[in-house]
């Protein structure tokens, strides 16, 4: 296998854990918006979070006009609840971005060892390698408040 075979599929990894889909997966609407005692995020910042730094991930690697978002403020949501659909548009939007990712990850036109050419010396392989390390964090993260919600199988 080559190595933009496997990062392609790392990014939706599920041989060692659960993937998003599975972490969430059943999750009662009613529980989306909750904060368990002990942790600071409710399953909804923790989706909304991975959606909006898996995209900026993304948007910095294809975009030369790309520009910083500020941390943390832009990458958490406001609320611990989402709005009526919001759940579904932000888990349907993290798998378009996770499609674009594994098509770049894939794409013999890239060098994942070359600099992006915006950046500031970070590599393709080097963004493709952080969303899969934040991503598996944070669904993990989601197994663990599930568990304190007992919402967990």
């Amino acid at each position: 296998m080559s190595l933009s075979a496997a990062l392609a599929t790392a990014l939706a990894w599920h041989d060692a854990h659960v993937n998003l889909d599975e972490a969430v997966a059943g999750l009662p609407v009613d529980l989306r918006g909750r904060r368990p005692d002990g942790m600071p995020h409710s399953p909804w910042q923790i989706l909304e979070h991975l959606r909006i730094a898996q995209h900026d991930i993304l948007d910095f690697c294809r975009n030369p006009d790309y520009a910083a978002m500020k941390w943390p403020d832009d990458y958490w949501p406001p609320t611990a609840a989402p709005a009526p659909g919001a759940w579904e548009v932000s888990l349907s939007a993290f798998h378009r971005d996770l499609e674009a990712l594994q098509a770049l990850a894939a794409d013999p036109a890239i060098d994942l060892f070359a600099a992006i050419p915006h950046g500031t010396g970070q590599t393709y392989l080097r963004e493709l390698l952080l969303v899969i390390d934040h991503n598996a964090y944070h669904v993990g993260e989601m197994v663990t408040i599930r568990r304190m919600l007992g919402a967990w199988k």
